[in-house]
């Protein structure tokens, strides 16, 4: 009886490492390889769907408004295909809540045009 408890316990436990290893995400592949027909051509139709948004960062005190294209990666979050400045001003800049409303708006308006420009080619 108590063989067959172990043996049990057994098969679950192998049965749990199975399960685990098949739900672990695989590893993107190297640069350089190329990737699977099937993922080639997903991530293909995630560029060509790519839209143009608005973001801002700070570098070395300086608020940058940026304009990104970026798509779904193949592991699901936002890949940057392309990065361009739009705006900077400085971080301490007493007018900055103001000069960063504006560039954000700016830059919003920016990406509809260029989402719109790139949607009729």
């Amino acid at each position: 009886m108590v063989g067959i408890l172990a043996a049990a316990l057994l098969l679950l436990l192998l049965a749990a490492i199975v399960a685990w290893a098949v739900s672990v995400p695989k590893p993107r592949p190297a640069i350089g390889r190329p990737l699977p027909p099937r993922e080639r051509a997903w991530q293909q139709q995630a560029v060509a769907a790519a839209r143009w948004g608005a973001a801002h960062d700070e570098v070395d005190g300086v608020t940058r408004v940026l304009l990104r294209r970026s798509c779904p990666g193949l592991d699901g979050r936002p890949e940057v295909l392309e990065e361009r400045v739009f705006d900077t001003f400085p971080a301490n800049d007493p007018m900055w809540e103001a000069r960063f409303t504006e560039a954000m708006a700016g830059a919003r308006f920016r990406c509809s045009y260029l989402n719109t420009e790139e949607g009729q080619a």
